[in-house]
């Protein structure tokens, strides 16, 4: 499984509590189960309407491989103009 760093913004970084942290999956979709587990219904909810940059391209298949050392960014809805 390839290892990745998974960087927070905005309501996921408070959601996580942290600005970015190391984890291990498979894919996209196994990702997103894990931090969920990690952290919580807070995150959970972030989770399930944020968008996904995955080494700094938009990613929104669940599916998707995560390539090893990737990168991943964890962008909640943003507000404003």
């Amino acid at each position: 499984m390839p290892s990745v760093t998974v960087r927070y913004f905005a309501g996921a970084r408070a959601a996580s509590g942290t600005t970015a942290e190391p984890a291990v999956a498979d894919s996209l979709g196994e990702l997103l189960e894990l931090l969920g587990r990690r952290h919580g219904e807070p995150l959970t909810k972030v989770l399930t309407s944020a968008s996904y940059l995955v080494n700094e391209v938009s990613c929104r298949d669940r599916a998707a491989p995560l390539p090893a050392d990737a990168t991943i960014d964890v962008l909640p809805p943003f507000a404003g103009g």
